[in-house]
């Protein structure tokens, strides 16, 4: 260090030049041990580099990473879901609010040209005031009639003026609420773009992991739901005559919804087999997964809340033992995946992109609870 700091600085003068030779040889060396300690370090960089690179993964491996960057999206989309209903609800909140200030201002703008009115015809009769005009009428009728009127204007007079004043603080009353909706808002569109990012993050590294494998590999992964089991592996357990889970074909058909509504709830998940996972999505044509319940169990006139740590609680709690088609069935301890119950161990679910709508055992995931809605 002490040779390479000294190459850089500047030459001072000598006084006396008789060891010119040997200086000059003494400063090569030293370049020379710099240049060699310079290519050893960024050797070692290299190699470092070399041993520190991830190892080749097993398609296994593969798999088990991209279930897990699939898991870490479905959580991010739950709370983007979530997020967007607030945001929503504060958009709708501040577009009524606005509304509701814009009517008061048109209706005080009325109270005031009434107001302005009322000035304009004073001043035109000499800005004389009521009570004077009436006490110069010599009629004694026509001063007791006129006396009355001029009372009643008095009073009408006031009472718009005290009017204008309330309605101008209901205004601006209304106004500091749309602001602070305002405000709600650009705080739930910051977080949006946030949970938006991770989402788009791990999609795009599990697809990117995903192009290690050979196609026959990838095909293999998207018969499977990305939650550890193969809807291949578990669909010879089913009852259904392919992966699609649309045709019934042996003895023990799944038991009949308890209610119409679940029924309802059932046959739109059916009808929504197929149609694609897209995170965000309440279809008709793509779905996620607390989409595809909410948007099943809206068919049959029930409004379900959009997000699945909110649907768990929207309706009677159910123990696993005791689920009927048309049951909310959710996993893991963060409530973060729901499928819709159909009987027989079987739910209906939008997995994971790439994996459409399909039918899938509840023991593929980890069981956290169940909930049959109103």
């Amino acid at each position: 260090m002490d040779a390479l700091v000294a190459t850089h600085q500047k030459p001072k003068k000598r006084l006396f030049t008789g060891n010119t030779a040997r200086t000059a040889r003494t400063a090569r060396t030293a370049r020379t041990a710099v240049t060699f300690a310079l290519a050893g370090a960024a050797s070692a960089t290299a190699f470092d580099g070399i041993g520190h690179a991830e190892p080749a993964l097993t398609p296994a491996q593969v798999k088990a990473k991209v279930d897990q960057l699939y898991h870490d999206a479905e959580v991010a989309t739950e709370k983007y879901n979530g997020v967007k209903e607030k945001a929503d609800n504060a958009g709708e909140s501040l577009n009524e609010l606005r509304d509701e200030a814009a009517r008061r201002t048109e209706r005080l703008n009325a109270a005031r040209n009434g107001l302005g009115s009322l000035a304009t015809a004073q001043y035109r009769t000499g800005a004389i005031d009521p009570a004077v005009q009436v006490a110069l009428t010599s009629d004694p009728d026509q001063y007791l009639e006129r006396a009355a009127i001029a009372d009643r204007a008095g009073d009408r007079q006031a009472a718009a003026v005290t009017g204008i004043r309330q309605q101008l603080g209901e205004i601006e009353q209304l106004r500091g609420e749309a602001d602070d909706r305002l405000d709600e808002l650009k705080a739930h569109q910051k977080d949006l773009h946030r949970h938006k990012s991770k989402i788009k993050e791990r999609i795009g590294a599990a697809e990117n992991l995903l192009s290690r494998l050979t196609a026959e590999q990838r095909a293999e992964y998207a018969q499977e739901d990305g939650h550890g089991a193969s809807t291949a592996a578990t669909a010879s357990g089913a009852d259904w005559s392919d992966r699609s889970g649309r045709t019934a074909t042996r003895s023990n058909r799944p038991p009949q919804a308890p209610t119409s509504r679940a029924g309802q709830a059932v046959s739109f998940a059916y009808g929504a087999i197929g149609k694609p996972y897209v995170w965000g999505a309440t279809g008709p044509s793509a779905f996620d997964c607390s989409g595809l319940t909410q948007a099943a169990w809206k068919a049959a006139g029930v409004s379900l809340p959009r997000t699945t740590y909110t649907q768990i609680n929207a309706g009677q709690r159910v123990s696993r033992s005791q689920l009927a088609p048309g049951d909310l069935v959710f996993f893991y301890s963060g409530i973060s995946h729901v499928g819709l119950y159909i009987g027989n161990g079987q739910m209906i679910h939008a997995p994971r992109p790439g994996a459409p709508v399909r039918v899938a055992p509840i023991d593929q995931m980890p069981f956290a609870g169940a909930t049959r809605p109103a």
